[in-house]
């Protein structure tokens, strides 16, 4: 066994539109939006009968995707978008930016706040967590050097 590479990471969104808008303000490219509903797809996860409205956002390298998933059957069951960041379970993703500064400006249109504040991790990183849409937490990553 040899594990190729990570497909996606999923985050389940209340707005699928204004998600889709801040990831590509961020710099994501829309790669696609489709339904997924029917039986196998209850196989897969195990909810049954579902329907769910996906958008995959790729990273400008080409490597990296997000699948945006907003749930219209069965209903969200859980709320984790308020939860601190040494909560357990998948939390946030990070992304690497050329400047933290101008990437918040951009953001901040699209309803992104500081959940806490932009500091540098030695001459390594200058780092920060921000709330974007619906309350998501997502990491930025700045190369100092």
């Amino acid at each position: 066994m040899a594990l190729k590479r990570m497909d996606n990471v999923g985050i389940v969104v209340d707005d699928l539109e204004a998600s889709i808008d801040f990831f590509r303000e961020l710099g994501l490219e829309l790669e696609g939006r489709t339904m997924i509903e029917g039986e196998w797809a209850g196989r897969v996860t195990g909810l049954g009968d579902q329907r769910v409205e996906i958008a995959m956002m790729r990273t400008p390298d080409g490597h990296s995707r997000l699948e945006l998933s907003r749930f219209l059957v069965p209903a969200v069951v859980a709320d984790h978008r308020n939860a601190p960041v040494n909560a357990l379970g998948y939390l946030r993703v990070m992304f690497t930016v050329d400047d933290i500064n101008e990437t918040l400006e951009t953001l901040r249109h699209r309803g992104a706040q500081l959940a806490g504040e932009v500091v540098d991790y030695k001459d390594a990183y200058r780092l920060c967590y921000i709330r974007g849409p619906g309350g998501l937490l997502i990491g930025l990553a700045q190369e100092l050097n």
